[in-house]
């Protein structure tokens, strides 16, 4: 990705707080997530992220559902915007770049996945990803992982192996087995 998607996006979508909540739920469907929770995980009051929750349910991107004892928030996925909205957001993250570098050099490559805070929807500013596959070229990882952090400003781990510690893994590419 190069620097120009941010101006992009920030022209577009003025309002921080609701790219935040894009990424959140666009960066994967399966991602979710209530009021007090995305208030505090974002550090923002309630009041400004009902108010753009609001905004995007009214237009139709996110769905509502009761459960709980709470009020949980997903991308609608039946929107027919959805897969340019989630494309818009890979791209603004650079995922469509680091993938098209790994899968274009190493035709071992049998999964990506996104792990970590990305892959909560939060945008901490380290992207981990996990590339999984037979003879992979670690050396090049690293050295790709290096090169995406340049253009994308943002700190990236490449792995080889899934981290013991993770909770969520979002896959990105998987390769069809024939």
């Amino acid at each position: 990705m190069t620097q120009s998607y941010w101006p992009m996006l920030d022209s577009l979508i003025t309002s921080k707080t609701r790219l935040k909540l894009l990424i959140k739920f666009f960066v994967s469907a399966n991602n979710r997530g209530y009021l007090r929770g995305i208030a505090e995980e974002f550090n923002e009051s309630t009041n400004s992220i009902r108010k753009e929750l609001n905004h995007l349910t009214d237009a139709g991107y996110l769905i509502r559902e009761e459960g709980e004892q709470k009020v949980f928030y997903k991308a609608n996925t039946e929107h027919t915007l959805f897969g340019s909205l989630q494309g818009l957001i890979h791209n603004f993250l650079g995922f469509d770049q680091m993938l098209e570098q790994v899968l274009g050099r190493d035709g071992n490559v049998e999964e990506v996945a996104l792990l970590g805070d990305y892959a909560q929807g939060i945008d901490s500013g380290h992207i981990e990803i996990v590339v999984l596959g037979k003879n992979i070229d670690s050396l090049y990882l690293l050295h790709s992982g290096d090169k995406a952090e340049g253009l994308l400003d943002k700190r990236v781990s490449v792995y080889t192996q899934v981290p013991e510690c993770t909770r969520i893994k979002i896959i990105l590419y998987q390769r069809d087995i024939i």
